[in-house]
Formats: C-alpha cells, sequence, structure tokens
C-alpha cells in the first residue's frame, strides 16, 4: 500500500508550508509536493486603487522583501507614467535594493540555514537554530546578525524606515541620500567586507565535507532565468530578461520584462495557493526554471567588479555548464552579498546620490505598466492595468518562490528518494531536516508568493496507493 509523509510546517522559512511525500507499495518515495495553503488575495484586492498608491500598498505583502515589492511597483508605476526617471533616483533605488539583498541573505544564510551544516544534521532539534549557533561560535552568529543590520541601515538611513519604507513613488523617490548617511554606510563597511569573507572561506570549507548534499540537494538539470545587462553582466534592478537551460546555453536573451507572459506561463495546482510559473515554450511541466541567486550567476557572464568576479569564476567551475545544485545557491547568496557591498562602496563616492533632482512628473500616459527587479529570491514581476484615472482595473504578481516551485517539488523528492525507506510510518527527524533543507536552499517567502492570513503549522504526510493517509507527522 503506498504512502504519504506530511511534514507541517515546515521550519525555518519565512512563512508556513508542509511537504507531503508519496511512498509506493515497496516503501520507497515516488513524487512529493510543497504545499501552500495560506491565502491573502492583494492582487484582487489591490483593484480599484490609484496606481500612486501601490509603492505604499504592496510592501506589506511581506515583513522579509517590503524593498523588493516597493521597487517593482514603482517601476510599474514609471511605466504607467511613460517616464525616464533621474539618474540619481534610478542610483538610490538601485542601493537600497544592495541593502536589501545584503540583509536578506544574511538571514537566510546566517539565521535560517547555516545551523544545519554547521552544527550538524543530526543536531537535536532545540538546539539547531541561531541560538544553538550563537552557543556554538558566537562570534560568527554575532558578524551574521551584524552583516543583516547593515542591510537593514541602509533601507533605513534612504527610507527611514527598516520595514515598509514609504520612499519609492512612481517617477522616482522621495528623498536623497544625506552626507551623514552616507558616512555611516561608509565607515560600516569594512566590517560587512570582513564578514562575508569569513562566511565565504566558511562555506567553501563546508563544500568539501558536504559533497553528498551538493549531489542530492535540488541537483537536477532545468532552465534559469533572471535579469542581466545588455552585456551580461550581472543586474539586480534593471536589464532584460535571460533564459539559459542546463548546459549553459541561451534559450532566450534580451527579453523586455513587459514581455514576460511571452515566455512565462502560469499553472495553478489544486493542492497549493502557490502558483507555479514555467518557461511557456516548453511548457508545463517541461518549462521548469528557477530564479534567484543560483539562476543570477547562471545567467551572467560577469558580476562586474574585482572581488565577486573572483568568486564567480570559483563558482562557475562548480558546474558543467549551469550550476545544477540547489546546495550552492548558500554560496551564490554569499557571493551577491559581497557584490553588494563592492558596488555600495563605489556609490560612496557617486555624488548624484546627494542630488535633489528625485522626480520625474507626468500624468497617464500607458494603460499598462509592468515592474520587475531582482528580488533577494528571484526575479520579480508587477504588472498593473489602469483604466484613465490611472485607477487599477487588473494586477498580476509573479514572484520568486512562485517561479521556484516545480523545482522545490523535485528538489524534496529528490533528498526523500535517499533518505526515506519506510513502510510503517517512522521517520527519524533528522531525515525530516533534510527534506526540510532542500526547501532552505531556496529561502522561500511564502506570505509574497501566495499574495496569507493566520498561521498554518510542517506537517508530513504519508500516503498509501489508495489515497488512504497512513501517518502522519507534525510540528510546530
Amino acid at each position: 500500500m503506498s504512502k504519504r509523509i506530511v511534514i507541517d510546517p515546515v521550519t525555518r522559512i519565512e512563512g508556513h508550508a508542509k511537504i507531503s511525500i508519496f511512498l509506493d507499495d515497496a516503501g520507497n518515495v515516488s513524487d512529493a509536493e510543497f504545499h501552500v495553503v495560506e491565502f491573502r488575495g492583494f492582487e484582487k484586492f489591490c483593484e480599484g486603487r490609484s496606481f500612486h498608491e501601490m509603492p505604499g500598498i504592496t510592501p506589506r505583502i511581506c515583513g522579509i522583501c517590503p524593498v523588493s515589492h516597493l521597487l517593482a511597483s514603482a517601476k510599474a508605476g514609471d511605466a504607467i507614467m511613460a517616464v525616464n526617471i533621474p539618474p540619481a533616483a534610478d542610483k538610490l533605488r538601485r542601493l537600497m535594493n544592495l541593502g536589501q539583498l545584503v540583509q536578506s541573505h544574511a538571514l537566510s544564510f546566517f539565521h535560517l540555514s547555516a545551523p544545519d551544516f554547521l552544527l550538524g544534521w543530526d543536531t537535536p532539534q532545540p538546539k539547531r537554530n541561531v541560538f544553538g549557533l550563537i552557543a556554538s561560535n558566537t562570534d560568527l552568529a554575532r558578524a551574521g546578525i551584524r552583516l543583516r543590520q547593515f542591510g537593514q541601515e541602509i533601507i533605513e538611513i534612504l527610507g527611514d524606515k527598516k520595514i515598509h519604507p514609504a520612499w519609492a513613488v512612481p517617477g522616482g523617490v522621495r528623498s536623497a541620500l544625506s552626507v551623514v548617511g552616507r558616512e555611516r554606510i561608509r565607515l560600516w563597511l569594512p566590517e560587512a567586507f570582513s564578514t562575508t569573507e569569513v562566511a565565504l572561506n566558511l562555506f567553501k570549507r563546508t563544500l568539501e565535507t558536504h559533497q553528498r548534499e551538493v549531489q542530492l540537494f535540488g541537483n537536477f538539470p532545468s532552465l534559469f532565468m533572471g535579469l542581466v545587462a545588455d552585456d551580461g553582466t550581472w543586474e539586480h534592478h534593471g536589464g532584460k530578461l535571460r533564459f539559459i537551460d542546463s548546459s549553459g546555453s541561451i534559450l532566450a536573451d534580451k527579453i523586455e520584462p513587459s514581455r514576460y507572459a511571452e515566455f512565462i506561463g502560469e499553472s495553478v495546482q489544486p493542492s497549493s495557493y502557490l502558483k507555479s510559473p514555467y518557461y511557456l515554450p516548453l511548457g508545463f511541466p517541461g518549462g521548469m526554471y528557477r530564479v534567484g541567486p543560483l539562476a543570477r550567476l547562471n545567467v551572467c557572464e560577469r558580476m562586474g567588479l574585482p572581488k565577486a568576479d573572483a568568486e564567480l569564476k570559483k563558482f562557475k567551475k562548480l558546474g558543467r555548464g549551469a550550476v545544477t545544485s540547489s546546495f550552492l545557491y548558500h554560496y551564490a547568496r554569499l557571493i551577491e552579498i559581497l557584490a553588494s557591498l563592492e558596488y555600495i562602496e563605489r556609490y560612496m563616492d557617486d555624488p548624484d546620490l546627494l542630488s535633489d533632482y528625485l522626480r520625474a512628473d507626468a500624468g497617464i500616459n500607458s494603460l499598462r505598466g509592468v515592474g520587475a527587479s531582482e528580488a533577494p529570491r528571484g526575479t520579480l514581476f508587477h504588472d498593473y492595468t489602469v483604466d484613465r484615472n490611472g485607477l487599477l482595473k487588473k494586477v498580476n504578481l509573479i514572484v520568486a518562490t512562485g517561479q521556484n516551485n516545480l523545482a522545490m517539488n523535485q528538489t524534496v523528492a529528490q533528498i526523500a528518494r535517499h533518505y526515506v525507506r519506510s513502510n510503517d510510518g517512522e521517520i527519524p527527524e533528522p531525515m525530516l531536516n533534510r527534506i526540510e533543507h532542500g526547501i532552505r536552499c531556496y529561502d522561500p517567502c511564502l506570505s509574497c508568493s501566495t499574495h496569507a492570513v493566520g498561521q498554518m503549522p510542517l506537517k508530513v504526510r504519508l500516503i498509501g496507493p489508495d489515497g488512504t493517509l497512513l501517518s502522519e507527522v507534525s510540528r510546530g
């Protein structure tokens, strides 16, 4: 009789979800599903609002990624107004997005994922968390907390708040960087660089002892998508879309984000509120693609900065063509932190960031606007259709976690096939943790992905061939 294992809730991710693992008659894993059962409905209840309000509304989708929604929303407003924002405003938006990348990646690496591979997969659950990391390596944990604080400091210096800053607007931004704020950032940079170097060296040593995880945690062929500059340089808040396959070959390139619907389809599964986007020319589910740090480093040809470029060369050598192991999302995040710090350092000498020419003003010049930006977890799209008064008639949000949905399902199944061998439903907690970690590699943000009200506790359920629930393991 087939069985189904359910992990509910999945822990150390942003939001609440569960995992179902299906076993065949022999007790081997036949399939796996990642379920998101929260629902908020941002796309629907924003209808009727003015597009000018959206940069103030959509950051409330999430307390981890508010900057990402703020910036993508403002860019959609730029498109509706059909304006080119002032150079200073573009650079200031980029600076805030770099701060967002630093703070979010630091949270993912130090707080959510590192306890597994630094403390050990079999460490008792009460100690396998950031508090256990603090007890085991106080200096490293403190440095990780400080690195995240640095990214949040940049956001607060520009937008007056660490969370939900009402700062970017259609046409530009509300305020420039102050001289005092610039000096605060400049003085913190050496410490941030030092912490990032320590983390990079630590993770590269970890790779030497975790080759099994590299091979098993989401290591399979897929497509990858991200924004790149016209010359192939890494991008985080501009550029055009590029799709590559697992060999590294470019399938589609120089795609204006406004044309995303020609290349990305959206499938809805009955078991989850999380949509499953796919590469339209290859259909569903064959068009599975990944986004986020791993994808961005795969699709780009260079970082455009000396330290990050040196790390990118090392990263590229880990794959034959594209780097396909999702366990290496952790390495990619650290490289992106390094690149972000180098760009931040460069901006500290740019006089444009102190400029008072920050907004372009115009009316409704287009009835549709698409804003795309690289959120920490991957490419984020805000697509607004308005009437002649600028009131929203339709809103479509495509977030990174959804775009990684098919890959997360395959990752869970791959890990479970190796670790789960059970006819009685009894699976040791450390084995469940390895399955959970496959999800943590992607650092999913479930509040963003369902656009959720209430708490949905990780649950692993065991199901037989006839669909009967035979066993359930709950946590939380």
